[in-house]
């Protein structure tokens, strides 16, 4: 049985480590699971190797199974595939996803792991979490049979919900994104695409994960008079300013925040996060979702990858990383 595993930590911002970890000896209603895959997220990982998430929100932050503390020693990251090596008789055996960090091999609840469905790739099932993330934000925005919408901002997030709106009969969706390599993956999701000063107006419905100021101004601009914005970009500790005249008011137009982390109001009581993520990984039964998969690295490059990936010097949507046994 696996005794000892290693994690990713932030050492300090800016500075990540692979330090080995002691495993304990699972309970009569815990799994143990050897990882086999796991996704950097990129824009919400960036923000904590840099140490940009603000104090008020660390609580709020902080990821399931976390260790250590913001801004560091901090054990980050949710998007883990494994396969459960003990545990109870149904579980032994199966592919699962877990909201852990990233580490060779982990000790959970039981409950804390779905299995993922037969038809999904394990590589691709590390996007549950980002799907889940979209499901959520389509339950808020509610859209509508023949609704014409936009999706601002291309990255991980963003396309999930472009690749899920995709599905709604009659709705007409366009990904908008300043980086036009960004055009081949929307053809990938079936959705169109355009640069932002050549987007279709006249909205009825703009979700915006762009996390800029000047997406979320344009993502308001690109509105039908009583269009919302379903507001999904995280900023961390940087200030966001947008122009609340012209048609903001005389257009009763809406910015609605989208929570990660709760049930949408319209099905709280009636759907719990496990129920959210086993639906996430349903849907990800669709090889359209490989388009967001842009780069693979192994488990020991992890530090130098977020280092990369804050820095910009490595485009990515989902960076893919790789367990081998022993590593």
């Amino acid at each position: 049985m696996i005794r000892e595993a290693y994690a990713c930590w932030v050492r300090e911002p800016g500075a990540a480590e692979i330090r080995p970890v002691s495993l304990p000896v699972p309970g009569p209603d815990e799994v143990l699971v050897r990882a086999r895959y796991s996704g950097v997220s990129r824009g919400t990982e960036t923000l904590v190797f840099a140490g940009r998430v603000p104090a008020d929100q660390h609580a709020a932050m902080r990821a399931p199974f976390q260790e250590g503390d913001f801004p560091g020693p901090v054990k980050y990251g949710y998007l883990s595939v494994g396969v459960v090596e003990q545990g109870p008789p149904e579980l032994l055996g199966r592919t699962v996803f877990c909201l852990h960090p990233h580490q060779s091999a982990y000790v959970v609840p039981a409950t804390a792991v779905v299995p993922v469905p037969d038809g999904v790739p394990p590589a691709r099932a590390v996007l549950a979490g980002t799907v889940e993330t979209a499901v959520n934000a389509l339950w808020d925005a509610a859209p509508l049979v023949g609704d014409r919408v936009s999706v601002v901002g291309a990255g991980m997030v963003g396309c999930c919900v472009a690749a899920l709106l995709a599905r709604f009969p009659g709705v007409h969706v366009e990904l908008v994104d300043t980086d036009a390599r960004r055009a081949g993956v929307a053809g990938a999701l079936g959705v169109g695409f355009a640069r932002p000063q050549d987007a279709a107006g006249d909205r009825d419905l703009v979700v915006h994960a762009s996390a800029t100021a000047a997406g979320l101004q344009r993502a308001l601009d690109l509105l039908a008079p009583e269009g919302t914005v379903v507001e999904l970009s995280w900023y961390g500790d940087r200030p966001v300013q947008v122009s609340l005249g012209g048609a903001f008011h005389s257009g009763r137009l809406t910015i609605r925040s989208s929570q990660v982390g709760m049930v949408s109001p319209a099905r709280r009581g009636r759907r719990s996060y496990t129920d959210r993520l086993a639906l996430a990984l349903d849907l990800l039964d669709d090889p359209a979702f490989d388009a967001l998969i842009t780069g693979a690295s192994r488990f020991a490059e992890l530090p130098d990858v977020l280092a990369r990936l804050t820095a910009g010097d490595l485009p990515a949507l989902c960076h893919l990383i790789t367990y081998d046994d022993g590593e």
